[in-house]
């Protein structure tokens, strides 16, 4: 059975001798597709953390599309099958941390997410650590080594049926230190 490229190579071999009635054509457009440019990677500063209370609440965290990929991230978000987040997409269940999903290559270890630390206050966020390896939660875990734990299908984002460690509050504490976000919401 002739497989599509080598029937397409064919072809191309049958029809490529010029005859009387293309003679004088115009040579072909190629079609050989252009390479395209890598997916730009999202910049993250710390104005790209606001207010949890100007995010999109899902269930207990709350998300945001740095390169306005809203819609994308929800998608993932709200299906109880997973999926792998866009690129830009922002998460966060506390003000303090944060977790962002860069272009695909940024980090196979971490599935191409960016963690981060912050201290936030009434004028803004500030970025205290960033990356992987050393950014570690308010009770001493290393970020990145929990999210690990989250079955393959929920791209290393951490809710209570998803693989990871339960967190040593409940979901009351949870709710009360989202509630403390002290930036303004403008």
């Amino acid at each position: 059975m002739w497989s599509v490229p080598l029937l397409t190579g064919a072809l191309a071999v049958a029809c490529s001798g010029a005859t009387r009635h293309d003679a004088g054509a115009a040579p072909r457009a190629s079609t050989t597709a252009a390479p395209t440019a890598p997916e730009p990677d999202v910049q993250v500063t710390a104005a790209s953390f606001r207010s949890l209370k100007t995010m999109t609440p899902v269930r207990g965290f709350f998300v945001a599309n740095l390169l306005g990929h809203l819609d994308a991230t929800l998608k993932v978000a709200r299906s109880k099958d997973g999926g792998v987040y866009p690129p830009g997409t922002l998460l966060q269940l506390i003000p303090t941390e944060a977790m962002v999903k860069h272009r695909p290559g940024f980090d196979e270890a971490t599935h191409d997410w960016e963690f981060f630390s912050l201290d936030v206050s009434p004028t803004g966020t500030k970025i205290l650590k960033r990356g992987a390896a050393g950014v570690v939660n308010r009770f001493g875990g290393n970020c990145a080594a929990c999210h690990r734990a989250a079955q393959a299908k929920f791209d290393m984002v951490c809710e209570h049926d998803h693989g990871c460690a339960p967190l040593p509050v409940g979901d009351d504490v949870i709710r009360a230190i989202q509630r403390s976000d002290p930036r303004p919401t403008n």
